[in-house]
């Protein structure tokens, strides 16, 4: 189904099933993102490394109290502002954003998923988020993120992805204005 090759019709049973999965995705998504920081909350001591895979991967906890990289650090507001935003347009343009293309609906859903995890951390853990998963090769590390990150960039690449093989939909053709009698 995710590779259906039409647009889904506007409020079809097929569009109603596949905004529910999505949607079921997102809280899928959504709940593990936090579990699995409550868990690292738990069990990981702060910047302790737990070696996962020698070399490449490393279970570490810290916070970030700023955006990817760090961006915007220390402005809490600001940061819930713009995921607040950017989660109301994500829902008031859903219909258009996801254009009837099944994959559409998921990506925006995994995005709408990083919003919300990386949102509650903000709130309840004094503006920062929880970040634990540590990807490098060698001296070259990835910034530590978390699974809301994770979805957010995941959902990104589908809905970019899907965009550049997925037709435009065609304007449809309006009738000629008849012209005033000059």
């Amino acid at each position: 189904m995710l590779l259906k090759r039409e647009r889904l019709a506007a409020g079809s049973s097929c569009e109603r099933k596949v905004f529910l999965y999505s949607v079921l995705v997102c809280i899928i998504t959504a709940i593990l993102d936090q579990v699995t920081k409550f868990l690292v909350v738990k069990y990981i001591p702060m910047r302790e490394h737990i070696r996962v895979i020698p070399g490449c991967f490393d279970l570490t906890y810290v916070t970030n109290d700023g955006a990817a990289w760090n961006m915007l650090s220390g402005r809490f507001y600001l940061l819930c502002g713009i995921s607040l935003a950017v989660f109301i347009l994500l829902l008031f343009f859903f219909r258009k954003l996801a254009d009837g293309w099944v994959e559409r609906y998921y990506a925006l859903f995994l995005i709408a998923s990083g919003i919300i995890g990386n949102s509650i951390d903000r709130i309840f853990r004094g503006g920062e988020v929880v970040d634990f998963l540590h990807c490098y090769i060698g001296k070259y590390a990835w910034p530590t993120f978390n699974i809301a990150d994770s979805c957010i960039c995941t959902g990104v690449f589908i809905f970019i992805l899907s965009n550049f093989i997925r037709p435009e939909k065609k304007e449809e053709e309006t009738p000629e204005k008849e012209s005033s009698g000059k």
